[in-house]
């Protein structure tokens, strides 16, 4: 699970990334081109409750890659801004399976705008449009290439790239009119057949509002002005302060919570931006618990039990027999699996059980 951060410079991308990795990657390069990574374990309560109950030898997190890239230049005649990246940053965005948009939303006299002035909307207009473009110029070389020799080859393969084309010219229509590919509302198969494209404006988006210390009273009406007007598909809104987070995140626990109290902080937004990757994503965590550790498994919304068996080990996959599962809730409740089981809380599942979020598996299999 990778996302990549992105941003005009002066955002605060690369402190919203030390915000989020507890990093100390130098900041305020404005536009260097360096690329940063780093893993952060998802939030996850329920596993220190588990782990009361279960006292394993470890406990074990989902986790999200995060990476931090930085601006692309501006397009101009003649060349794409984003495909103007180094070639391992821009295979870096386009293998990303969401954005974390960063848009600064914060004014400081002694740090201006490379713009001259602060507007939230404005700067997300434009990195969507690059990428908007981007995803254009790849569009039009592919057509390009199907009107041509795409027209050769066996009945099949010329069928095949009729349907393609049919669904690029459709996708080139939006993006001609600034409607990122997401917002295309694509089938099951029509996302296979694209699937080799990465296309940037198709790829899930969290719209990070950087806010500074004056703008945290009035941060939720900033995120409801702007999700308002954002209404694409696969698309969150949310804000922090990374610089304030950033500086929570370096204090003892009994000082940021001090210090907290005193910015008017009542929940991490630290906590809440990672949880909104995570669920940008489509994932949900199904857990399991026992004397070696206790973990949280990230799985697609949807998955069936096998998938769950596979995301364990292939082995679980192929030998699986069934699929032991009570809720977190009844678990915790009842404070012992053999209690689930007396109270009925405790079900035998099968390969096509859908697994939902919080559930506690056991995987039963042959060898």
């Amino acid at each position: 699970m990778q996302i990549a951060i992105v941003g005009l410079a002066g955002a605060g991308k690369t402190t919203v990334f030390n915000t989020l990795t507890r990093g100390d990657v130098q900041t305020g390069g404005f536009g260097g081109m360096e690329l940063h990574v780093g893993v952060v374990k998802v939030p996850d309560p329920r596993l220190d409750r588990l782990a009361e109950i279960f006292h394993p030898r470890k406990i074990v997190h989902a986790d999200v890659t995060y990476v931090d890239l930085p601006a692309p230049p501006p397009s101009s005649e003649g060349h794409v801004g984003a495909e103007e990246l180094p070639a391992e940053h821009l295979a870096r965005l386009r293998d990303a399976d969401a954005l974390l948009h960063v848009v600064r939303a914060w004014d400081d006299p002694h740090h201006p705008h490379p713009a001259g002035s602060v507007d939230a909307w404005r700067d997300l207009e434009q990195l969507d449009l690059e990428f908007t473009l981007a995803d254009l110029a790849v569009v039009d070389r592919r057509l390009e290439r199907l009107h041509g020799t795409g027209r050769h080859g066996t009945p099949a393969e010329r069928e095949a790239n009729e349907r393609e084309a049919a669904i690029l010219e459709r996708l080139r229509g939006g993006l001609a009119d600034g409607r990122p590919i997401r917002d295309a509302g694509l089938d099951p198969d029509e996302e296979k057949a694209l699937r080799g494209f990465r296309f940037l404006t198709q790829k899930p988006v969290l719209v990070l509002l950087n806010v500074g210390e004056g703008e945290l009273p009035r941060a939720a009406e900033l995120v409801a002005a702007v999700a308002g007007r954002y209404d694409h598909r696969h698309a969150l809104v949310d804000a922090l302060s990374a610089r304030i987070e950033m500086e929570l995140g370096q204090l003892e626990p009994e000082e940021a919570a001090v210090f907290a109290t005193e910015l008017g902080i009542t929940e991490s937004s630290l906590d809440r931006v990672i949880a909104l990757s995570y669920r940008l994503l489509g994932l949900v965590s199904f857990l399991t618990a026992g004397p070696d550790e206790v973990r949280a498994w990230p799985v697609p919304d949807g998955a069936t039990a096998v998938d769950a068996a596979a995301a364990i080990h292939t082995d679980l996959a192929k030998g699986f027999i069934r699929a032991e599962t009570v809720p977190y809730e009844d678990l915790v409740a009842l404070g012992s699996t053999a209690e689930a089981r007396k109270h009925g809380k405790l079900r035998s599942e099968g390969r096509t059980y859908r697994v939902r979020d919080g559930d506690v598996i056991e995987v039963l299999f042959s060898r």
